[in-house]
């Protein structure tokens, strides 16, 4: 799980097999691409928070968050946004140092860490542009609505759960 550690013949990932840095580090730009390009679909193609219907519990919104996940300190002021984006950078880089100790065999860990890398610097970009991330996913069931997202908040999501799993993989074979 990180960086340059033993895999069990004793020896580092780095050592066995090529890292997954540029893999990771492709990947990651292609979710911050397809990030922002939906981002300004979204804006040119949206009124802010009047919802379009796409399909049963499914509609787009544009919606702006000043705050982290599920609007977390949105009302904070203002200070929040440099904040989130000194802590956005501060896990991106660590993230593109973990990626360089990752052998590209480890394809579901690559993923992952790519997939929140992207993610990261993707809400980033808008807090920094715009002092709020651009959200616009709107899924609901009945009148009760999930928080509006994005695609890098899925990447992120979907990220996380690929690094979990991976880690859950590798605690399993290290126990036999």
């Amino acid at each position: 799980m990180w960086p340059a550690m033993a895999s069990s013949d004793g020896l580092p990932e780095t050592a066995r097999a090529p890292s997954a840095l540029w893999p990771g580090v492709s990947l990651a730009g292609t979710v911050v691409v397809a990030d922002q390009l939906t981002k300004w679909l979204a804006l040119a193609q949206l009124a802010p928070y009047q919802p379009v219907a796409v399909a049963p519990g499914l509609n787009v919104t544009l919606a702006f968050n000043p705050g982290a996940a599920f609007s977390f300190l949105a009302a904070s002021g203002g200070w929040q946004r440099w904040l989130l984006s000194g802590l956005a950078l501060a896990i991106s880089a660590y993230l593109v140092y973990w990626l360089a100790g990752v052998s590209r065999r480890d394809r579901l860990q690559m993923l992952g860490l790519a997939g929140v890398l992207g993610g990261a610097i993707g809400n980033l970009i808008d807090r920094l542009y715009l002092g709020a991330v651009v959200d616009f996913i709107d899924v609901y069931y009945g009148e009760w609505h999930w928080p509006a997202f994005n695609l890098a908040d899925s990447a992120i999501t979907l990220g996380v759960i690929a690094i979990l799993l991976s880690v859950l993989r590798d605690s399993r074979s290290c126990r036999k």
